[in-house]
């Protein structure tokens, strides 16, 4: 493939001629979200251009938003959002400390993943068929060979040693440095969760948090006997903080809680400097932040974001995560990183359930140290990057007038923000008999808002999704 004659690029540096033939590729679709594009060599020998010219020409790309460089990789097409279809603006719950009461149809939309009949747009799991099933199921059997009686003995909190081990290395990628020692293994994020409530509230408290906000996070305080205050956030950045200083100014907090990269359902990545400004803005105050990564790891740009905890100088940020969105859901390994609260937190594991499961821990360890979780990681990141903007695109040519969605830079949720005529809770009915299943936007919500809006995974993409968001379109419009 030879470049035109100097002649005709006269006007034109070279490099940005070498740009806009990538960049035209890529609107055009030969090169997907997600997709690697030729390697500064072989771009050189393909255009008759030297390695200098390519390297500008990426950089520009880069530049544009067009292109990710990926360290030792290579360079890969970004995630663009359709920009036709506009985004949600920023919420407003009322602020004010209110009980929970969503917690029969957040069940409802979990039971739906039961029904391997239905299109599974509802809850927000990862789809099987992109995990290492095979090879972790190997581990698995491998790891409780190799250790034995250790594999069927309690791994008695903190928890298994090897794999604290690897996920202590593992946050020095998020800008975290903590000690193996500080760190609990769960079962599950959501134990991690429900624990570091537990360590920190007591029946009555007020906590703040998202909103819309991750609906086990709702059934957590609920289960509690705790109160939820809902912080406006905004699609792209996260929780307010603005909102959350008039909160605090006017309410007695005990707790905040934030999924501060990539939020379920919004999607938002909080800017780092954010992230140290929600730090320290409740430390001066004396609260705990309890902040769920579970979507940490799914990024689409080359580096992962760093997390909240930091920026934490004084043990007061409880980090929960687990490998649940991008390893194994059903082995449920999750892990705490409790700062002062670990002696509680260790106390309350104990007296929960002794211990989480110990073969799961083993075989995770071993996946992450023999470095196959990286590599699992890049492959997914780069699909669910490509079924995001698939998905916001079909959502876009299908659903009515005056729709929004968002666009979020990592995980595999959208949410999607109807016309106010559209009641989701509605379409969630007759989504289900037309083999669909959704989220609805209240259970998002301790008051029951976002009627309007619903979340959608996708972590599935194929002609039968594609159809379902059709249908889901037309129902939608139907009540316009």
């Amino acid at each position: 493939m030879r470049m035109s004659s100097p002649s005709t690029v006269a006007k034109t540096p070279l490099y940005e001629t070498v740009a806009s033939r990538i960049a035209q590729s890529i609107t055009e679709g030969t090169f997907r979200p997600g997709d690697k594009i030729p390697s500064v060599r072989t771009l050189s020998r393909q255009f008759q251009v030297s390695l200098t010219t390519v390297l500008e020409a990426y950089t520009l790309l880069e530049d544009r938003g067009l292109i990710d460089a990926r360290p030792q990789s290579g360079y890969y097409v970004r995630a663009r959002f359709p920009v036709v279809t506009p985004e949600p603006g920023i919420s407003a719950p009322q602020l004010s400390p209110t009980g929970v009461s969503t917690g029969e149809l957040a069940m409802l939309v979990l039971r739906d993943t039961r029904n391997p009949d239905l299109v599974p747009l509802g809850a927000a799991i990862p789809n099987p068929a992109l995990l290492p099933v095979e090879r972790l199921n190997r581990m698995l059997a491998t790891e409780s060979r190799r250790h034995g009686i250790a594999s069927v003995s309690y791994e008695i909190p903190p928890g298994c040693e090897k794999l604290r081990v690897q996920i202590a290395q593992r946050m020095l990628t998020a800008g975290c440095a903590v000690s193996p020692d500080r760190l609990v293994t769960t079962s599950g994020c959501v134990e991690a969760v429900v624990l570091s409530l537990r360590a920190i509230c007591r029946p009555g408290d007020t906590v703040a948090v998202e909103s819309p906000v991750y609906y086990n996070f709702l059934q957590a305080i609920d289960l509690l006997d705790l109160r939820a205050l809902e912080i406006p956030s905004h699609p792209r950045h996260g929780m307010s903080l603005d909102a959350l200083r008039y909160a605090l100014d006017h309410n007695p907090i005990r707790a905040c809680m934030v999924i501060a990269n990539f939020n379920n359902p919004l999607g938002s990545l909080m800017p780092d400097e954010y992230k140290k400004e929600l730090v320290e803005l409740l430390v001066a105050r004396d609260i705990p932040l309890i902040e769920d990564d579970i979507y940490g790891d799914l990024s689409f740009a080359p580096n992962r974001p760093r997390m909240a905890k930091a920026y934490d100088r004084s043990g007061m940020v409880l980090l929960c995560s687990s490998f649940s969105k991008t390893l194994a859901p059903g082995y449920r390994v999750g892990w705490v990183a409790p700062g002062r609260f670990q002696t509680e937190i260790e106390r309350l594991k104990g007296i929960t359930n002794i211990a989480t499961s110990t073969p799961p821990q083993l075989a995770v360890a071993e996946f992450l140290a023999n470095g196959g979780y990286d590599h699992h990681v890049r492959r997914i990141r780069r699909v669910y990057a490509r079924q995001m903007v698939q998905m916001a695109e079909a959502v876009g040519r299908t659903f009515p007038a005056g729709t929004r969605v968002t666009r979020p830079e990592g995980g595999f949720v959208l949410w999607v923000e109807c016309p106010p005529t559209v009641d989701s809770l509605l379409l969630y009915e007759q989504a289900l008999r037309a083999g669909i299943t959704i989220a609805p936007g209240p259970i998002f919500s301790a008051t029951g808002k976002y009627r309007n809006c619903i979340r959608l995974n996708a972590a599935y993409w194929d002609e039968r999704v594609e159809n379902a968001i059709s249908t889901l379109g037309q129902l939608a419009a139907a009540m316009s």
